[in-house]
């Protein structure tokens, strides 16, 4: 099996635990991007357990939350395909009415030439991400 998210290379870890790690997407138009990955080579949500599903579902809000207390962007998305890779990842992505590519989705057609906006401390982050886990968030 060649998967790229069970055999990572020069990734960003920003927070893990023994079952998942959050990653920053290197992706200048969307600082801030990043990705929930189960560390297990799985395809969909209900391949997990129910208590895996519910983990990996709080690592997601948890980024969530953790991005939004620290960037303050005008939406959140979040995405789950695997159709490009089948290994269980969610995208979190946090987006402004002035990003290159609002409303449509990161993955679509540029809209303007977009507002570069900062991404979070990759420290604070994870420490925020701890937080928002801590609080059930």
């Amino acid at each position: 099996m060649d998967c790229p998210l069970c055999t990572p290379s020069a990734e960003q870890v920003v927070w893990e635990d023994d079952r998942c790690r959050v990653i920053r997407v290197d992706d200048p138009a969307h600082p801030g991007f990043c990705r929930v990955i189960w560390r297990e080579h799985v395809a969909e949500m209900t391949d997990l357990l129910t208590a895996d599903r519910r983990h990996l579902f709080a690592v997601v809000m948890a980024t969530e939350r953790a991005l939004r207390d620290l960037l303050h962007p005008d939406k959140i998305n979040l995405a789950s395909f695997g159709n490009m890779v089948p290994h269980m990842h969610w995208h979190v992505i946090p987006r402004y009415r002035d990003d290159s590519h609002f409303p449509e989705s990161v993955w679509g057609t540029p809209q303007r030439p977009g507002v570069a906006h900062a991404a979070a401390d990759p420290v604070a982050l994870a420490r925020a991400i701890d937080s928002a886990l801590a609080a059930g968030q």
